[in-house]
Order: C-alpha cells, then structure tokens, then sequence
C-alpha cells in the first residue's frame, strides 16, 4: 500500500490555545515532489513546517510519516527519533537558530556526529558540501563573523550533511543577492533530481517555479485557499492578489496611467531598507 511521505488530514494548531495558526489543513506529500507553500506573513507556513519536522504537534486531525502518526509520544522512541532525524532535515528561516558552535565547521559536523554517522563519511561529506557551496574560507570563522549569505550556506550545509531524504527550506532565499540565491536554487534542483523531496516555505515568486511541482497557498484564514500544478498557480494572479502575494502597481507614462502586478519579493524589501539608510 502507497503511503506519502507526509500525510495531514484536518489538522489544527493554535499557540498557547489562543492564537490560531492552522485550520484544517490537509496535505499529501508524495516521494521526491518539490512542494512550495506560499502566502502571507501570518498565514501559517512556517508553522507547518515546524509541524513536518516534529517541533510542534497538532492540536487536532492527523499527521502522518510514512503511515505512521507523528505525534510527542513518537519521539519518545529513540530509534523512531533518530531515524526521522536522518531523513528529514530543516533550515530554518533565520539561520542563527541553527549556529551555535564556536567555528562553522564544528557547526556543519554537530549534527551527524549527534547521529552517530561514521567519521568518515562526515568528512568525505564535508569535502564535497565545501566545494559546492563555495565555503572552504569560511570553516575556521565563527559564525557571527558571517553575512546573511554565508550563514544560509553554512546553514544549509549543516542540514545537507545529514543527507536527509526529505529537506524543508524556510524562506531559503530570504535577503540575499541574485547570485548567491541561484546557487541555492540549483542546489535544491540537483537534491530533487538525486531523489529527495523538497518542501520549501516562501515568498519570493521568482524562484517558485523552478523548485515546485505543487505549490499550496495559504490564506488570511489560515487554510489553504487553493493547491495545483506552479504554473497555474502562478499565473492566476487575482488569486495571488486575493492573498496579498502581489499587489497592484500603478505609473504615469506620458499621460497614461499603466497597472502592473508586483510579486511581495524579499530582495524588494532589501532594497527599500537600503534606500532608508
């Protein structure tokens, strides 16, 4: 019998019983899909993949891995713990979260050491995760030496060296230049093409495309206001403008007013914060 790799049906989640964060969420995800969840500060997408990684649990409904519920007395299985922590990895929105250690190599091997992962497939993962991400100067810095750019690679790198079979991405291109977003980009295209599922949380449209097969749109309500293939997603813009994804943007040329769609970009934001200085 098929079962997805995430699997939630009318799921629930408030914090502190107050404040309410999911509303009946259902999702399934299958093996080696690139899934986007899209839509507007607020709206409940880094709390479901908070829910995905087993950081928080469900007030209601069921959430399943693999056909098996995951829930708090899941993780109080050591070998079901360890296992989920070696096939699913999270980078979490803001990457200081993830540093902690006094260098970023001792950061980037913290966690398959915890996991118990022979010392040299550690290394002999490090050597090729340091060629790829371009961050063999970095190793002997602290991490709060680092630019933002640098701290979502070494970030990123310390959950990819795990070599998780599932990998959740919160807002991974969030504040960095074009370049160094283009090589995270291509990164989680050749993870997916090797066979890994690839959820990722964001607001940058542009790169929605390229590392989405389905995206999920969450609303103001906290629901998902609509699922489907990325381009048509995509392309539906009163949907996007529905859910404060793109707002409406209007010019004077030459005696004509002109109204164009702009996608909420973080690059957008960046720039603004910038002119501000």
């Amino acid at each position: 019998m098929y079962n997805p790799v995430f699997s939630l049906k009318n799921v629930w989640f408030s914090y502190l019983g107050r404040f309410p964060a999911l509303s009946g969420v259902d999702i399934d995800i299958k093996s080696g899909q690139k899934v986007s969840i899209i839509g507007a500060n607020g709206s409940g997408k880094s709390t479901l993949l908070h829910l995905l990684d087993g950081l928080i649990f469900a007030d209601s409904g069921e959430v399943n891995f693999f056909g098996m519920k995951l829930g708090e007395e899941s993780f109080n299985d050591n070998e079901f713990s360890i296992d989920f922590r070696r096939k699913v990895g999270f980078v979490f929105q803001n990457p200081d979260v993830q540093l902690f250690c006094p260098t970023v190599k001792e950061d980037i091997v913290f966690g398959p050491l915890q996991l118990g992962l022979p010392k040299n497939q550690i290394q002999s993962r490090l050597e090729k995760l340091v060629f790829t991400l371009g961050i063999r100067d970095l190793l002997e810095r602290s991490p709060n030496q680092l630019s933002i750019g640098e701290k979502r690679k070494v970030a990123l790198a310390s959950t990819l060296i795990i070599g998780p079979d599932i990998l959740i991405l919160d807002e991974p291109t969030a504040g960095l230049d074009p370049l160094t977003t283009r090589h995270i980009i291509d990164l989680l295209i050749d993870e997916n093409i090797s066979g890994k599922t690839i959820i990722t949380s964001t607001h940058d449209l542009h790169i929605v495309g390229e590392v989405s097969d389905i995206v999920y749109v969450f609303g103001a309500d906290k629901k998902i206001a609509r699922f489907g293939d990325a381009d048509d997603i995509l392309n539906d813009t009163h949907l996007l403008a529905a859910n404060n994804l793109v707002h409406i943007h209007s010019h004077r040329h030459k005696d004509k007013i002109h109204i164009h769609p702009h996608a909420h970009l973080d690059h957008h934001t960046e720039e603004h914060q910038n002119e501000k200085r």
